[in-house]
């Protein structure tokens, strides 16, 4: 069920998992844990990073205001967000109450790791180099980090609950918007070196390679999301949409070429490892749906976000307390920032999230 979630249909789905979610943690309620899986663990970018880059010296940070404006106490974490991300609220769905902490961040640390840890770091990508410019954990490096963790995890729970929640937990990757718009599509090097469809095939070796090594570490559950619609947002129409405020269709060619492509690397890894339970999060088109008809899911405004102009703005160069015309409600914007969706558009990316991953958890 791709579109689902911005559909009637989608949403009645939806209720109706919560509905089955709150009747098995009722069940469960005698349980010490009362979420549907042990931990969340999650690698990729800024659509998933709760705050590594806060420890890091790199201009992708968000821990200043506005971001987390409608967070908790207001405090702005390090999410590229005015609220919660799509995961986080997938975490409350599965009911956790409370969020895995950023690895590099003091709270990824005792009790608190027996949940999980976010490894995620703004600005990273499936190739290197994209993490590399802009000082960000590239995925091997976030693995190294997840190996250290598997090892604190065994000092605190012991090293047959630390396995078990290894193997139980529900993985999340998400990556690779960064790699064409911060890096392909700015860079004369990778973009006369290789075609679109050549760095494609490029991004999803590294995936293969990253999912073979996770699985070798004993991550059975996993959740990849695709690309998004790269012409729909904001930025990237003021940058390449050569005055037009449509999307920018060879930006979107090229992200459902990748999504395909990741699509059939995950049919070849589920044939090659047997114990594996992988899933496409499909993001494109829910983000597509809401970007070229918004008014249906009760949005307003699709081409701008919230923050500052929102054609341009992300990260602190322009997006920040002094910005001048961020909206007052984002509830009706589709984008926080110029890149990032809104809490409101995270709420129905995650309800598609959660149905597409209903095999992950059952």
């Amino acid at each position: 069920m791709k579109s689902g979630a911005v559909s009637c249909n989608g949403w009645v789905a939806a209720a109706a998992l919560l509905l089955m979610s709150a009747c098995f943690l009722k069940v469960q309620s005698q349980a010490p844990s009362t979420a549907l899986v042990p931990a969340i663990i999650t690698f990729g970018d800024s659509t998933v990073d709760v705050g590594n880059n806060n420890h890091l010296s790199t201009i992708f940070k968000a821990n200043f205001p506005p971001y987390g404006r409608d967070f908790k106490n207001h405090e702005a974490t390090g999410r590229f967000c005015n609220g919660k991300l799509a995961t986080d609220i997938t975490a409350d769905t599965l009911g956790f109450t409370a969020y895995p902490a950023a690895y590099l961040s003091p709270q990824a640390s005792g009790k608190n790791l027996l949940i999980g840890a976010n490894f995620a770091s703004a600005a990273s990508g499936y190739y290197d180099g994209t993490a590399l410019l802009y000082h960000a954990i590239s995925l091997p490096q976030q693995l190294e980090y997840y190996k250290e963790y598997q090892s604190k995890l065994a000092s605190v729970a012991g090293s047959t609950e630390a396995a078990t929640i290894i193997s139980e937990a529900l993985y999340i990757l998400s990556t690779g918007s960064g790699d064409f718009v911060q890096n392909y599509y700015i860079n004369p090097y990778l973009n006369k070196l290789y075609s679109p469809d050549e760095f494609s095939s490029i991004l999803v070796g590294s995936f293969t390679n990253f999912i073979n090594e996770l699985y070798k570490l004993g991550a059975r559950r996993i959740g990849v999301t695709t690309l998004p619609p790269l012409g729909c947002i904001p930025a990237t129409i003021t940058l390449f949409g050569q005055g037009s405020n449509g999307c920018v269709a060879r930006l979107n060619s090229d992200a459902q070429s990748f999504n395909k492509k990741i699509s059939s690397a995950v049919n070849s890894l589920t044939k090659k490892l047997p114990k594996l339970r992988i899933a496409i999060f499909d993001i494109y088109q829910p983000l597509y749906d809401l970007v070229t008809s918004p008014s249906k899911s009760g949005f307003f405004e699709a081409r701008r976000g919230c923050c500052g102009t929102g054609t341009v703005e992300t990260t602190v160069v322009l997006c920040n307390p002094k910005s001048v015309g961020t909206c007052a409600n984002a509830t009706g914007y589709v984008f926080w920032d110029s890149v990032h969706p809104s809490e409101a558009a995270n709420q129905i990316l995650a309800d598609s999230l959660i149905i597409e991953g209903i095999v992950l958890i059952s």
